[in-house]
Formats: C-alpha cells, sequence, structure tokens
C-alpha cells in the first residue's frame, strides 16, 4: 500500500464523514441545550430532497444549499414547538419527525428520482494543496467540505471560550438555576434547535449536491443515527466529534477498499460495520451511568415550563 493510496482512502474518508460531522456538530448544540432530537434523519431526507429540488430548478447550488438550511429550520422549529410549548415527549416527537420526514421528502421528490445535477466541484487551495500528500487529504475538496472544518473551529471556540457558550451550557445543565438568573431557557432552546436543524439540512444538501448529486428516496441511508450516536461517541466534546466523522467515514468505505484488496468476506458485512458501531454506543449509553462518565448534559431530554417553578 503506497503512500498516495493511503491519501486517496483518507480523502475519501473526510468526503464521506462531512454530512456526519454537518448533523453531529448541530445535535451537540442541540443537546448542550438539553435537548434531544431524534428526527435528523428526517430532517436531513427533507434538505436533501428540497435542496436538490431548488439547485435543479434555479441552476444555483448555493440557493440549493440555503434552501435546505431553510427546509431545516423549518421541520426543527416544528419539533421545538411540539416539545418545548406543548410538552410532547423528546424522543416521541423526534422519531414521529423521521417518520414525517422520510415519508414527506418521497412524495415531494417523487418526480425527480434518478435526475441529476451538475454539483458542487471540488476547489483545490492554492500552494495548500500542492503540499505533499497532505494537500490532496485535506485542501482538494469542494466548498461544504471546508464550509465543515470552518463550523468545528467556530463551535470549539463558541462552546469553550464565550459567555454564549457558557449560556448554552447553563441551560442543558441545569435550566432551572439558569431561569432564576435571567437566562431565557427556552429561547436558547429554541435557538440551538433551529441552529441543529440548519446544520442538519446542510448535510442533506452535501448528499444530493456534492456526495451523489441526484436525489432518491432515502439517500441517507441511516446516516442521521449514525451521527446521533456519534456525539455521545465523541463525549459532547467538539474535536472528538470530528475526529469520530471521519473514523465512522473511514469504515463506511472499508468495504470497498478491502474489496480492493481482494478480501473474500462478504462485503455487505464489511458495509454495516458503522452501523453495528451505532447501534453499540446506543446500547451503552442506555444506563445513566455510562451518561455521567460521558459527561453528558444534565437536563438532555427533561421537559422544562418555567410556569410551573415554584
Amino acid at each position: 500500500m503506497d503512500a498516495d493510496f493511503i491519501a486517496q482512502i483518507l480523502f475519501s474518508a473526510i468526503k464521506t464523514g462531512t454530512p456526519l460531522l454537518f448533523i453531529a456538530l448541530g445535535e451537540v448544540i442541540c443537546e448542550k441545550s438539553g435537548v434531544l432530537n431524534l428526527g435528523q434523519e428526517g430532517m436531513m431526507l427533507m434538505g436533501a430532497v428540497v435542496g436538490f429540488l431548488a439547485a435543479y430548478s434555479t441552476g444555483n447550488m448555493a440557493f440549493g444549499v440555503l434552501a435546505a438550511m431553510a427546509m431545516g429550520c423549518v421541520m426543527s422549529l416544528i419539533f421545538g414547538v411540539l416539545v418545548l410549548h406543548l410538552g410532547a415527549n423528546q424522543v416521541a416527537t423526534g422519531l414521529a419527525l423521521t417518520i414525517f420526514g422520510t415519508g414527506l421528502s418521497a412524495f415531494v421528490g417523487s418526480d425527480f428520482v434518478g435526475k441529476t445535477i451538475q454539483g458542487f466541484n471540488p476547489i483545490p487551495i492554492p500552494y495548500l494543496s500542492s503540499i505533499p500528500y497532505l494537500g490532496k487529504i485535506l485542501f482538494e475538496h469542494d466548498l461544504l467540505v471546508y464550509l465543515s472544518f470552518i463550523m468545528t473551529v467556530l463551535i470549539m471556540y463558541v462552546t469553550n471560550k464565550t459567555r454564549l457558550g457558557l449560556t448554552l451550557k447553563a441551560v442543558g445543565e441545569n435550566p432551572n438555576a439558569a431561569n432564576a438568573i435571567g437566562i431565557k431557557v427556552l429561547r436558547v432552546r429554541y435557538l440551538a434547535i433551529m441552529f441543529g436543524g440548519a446544520m442538519t439540512g446542510i448535510a442533506g444538501a452535501y448528499m444530493s449536491l456534492v456526495y451523489t448529486p441526484m436525489w432518491a428516496e432515502n439517500m441517507t441511508a441511516g446516516r442521521g443515527w449514525i451521527a446521533l450516536a456519534l456525539v455521545v461517541f465523541a463525549s459532547w466534546r467538539v474535536g472528538r466529534i470530528m475526529l469520530g466523522a471521519y473514523l465512522f467515514g473511514l469504515a463506511s468505505i472499508m468495504h470497498l477498499v478491502l474489496q480492493g484488496f481482494g478480501w473474500t468476506i462478504s462485503t455487505n458485512l464489511l458495509a454495516m460495520l458503522p452501523y453495528v458501531a451505532t447501534v453499540f454506543v446506543m446500547v451503552i449509553i442506555s444506563a445513566d451511568k455510562f451518561k455521567e462518565k460521558l459527561l453528558a448534559p444534565r437536563s438532555l431530554g427533561k421537559p422544562f415550563d418555567p410556569r410551573h417553578m415554584a
């Protein structure tokens, strides 16, 4: 195995892991505010179909991404109203949102199945892309991959170094105490939920405008669920989320890599590795003792109603 081949594998791992990174970055902000949104798969599919339709109709890729972000925000706002104002169970509502988004995306995109567009092209960064091996791995991607790099650094800075990050953490750890000192808990949670929706919309747009520039039903193939496990796998830490996204991306393409080496093991067994890892992580974190060890926000999944405070 030569260095160029390894560089190509790592390049593909980043490309495959990028939609996971976008979703997980949005979800970690949502969960840090104390809200668990399991509707990522449905929101991602709606972002993918709306982004594709917008780009296909206008020929403008940027408009497609913006439309996908807007769709993600709308879907997340529906979730927010149900769980924050109407007191619906977060887990059940998230599952319902996934079912709703999956069915609606299939209906909306039914006339466009199999149609293709000219998606985002790679943009090598001058000078940096000329660095041996590293240039190929990091600096010959499309705009959305570069955006994921920027968003990772920005979110890491905001959550760890700013007052906004402290406010978000306070709301996620103890919303009653945060409310007592004047923080608008519901407002913070709404904004966190909508940010998560926008990021999931971008992930959907990446699938239909970059990864496979076309529309197909259920094209996200469970990536929303993998991203949910990734947040926990990374212990709600942004830097680990980035690493985990690329590891999951690598696992997703390993069946192709090993097939190229002539392995006789079933490619279907290798292709299921990311999903097996997802199930394993979800089982492990089902126990409260593991949640504490993984530094989960203390109010994660718990409702908050300021009207019922003493």
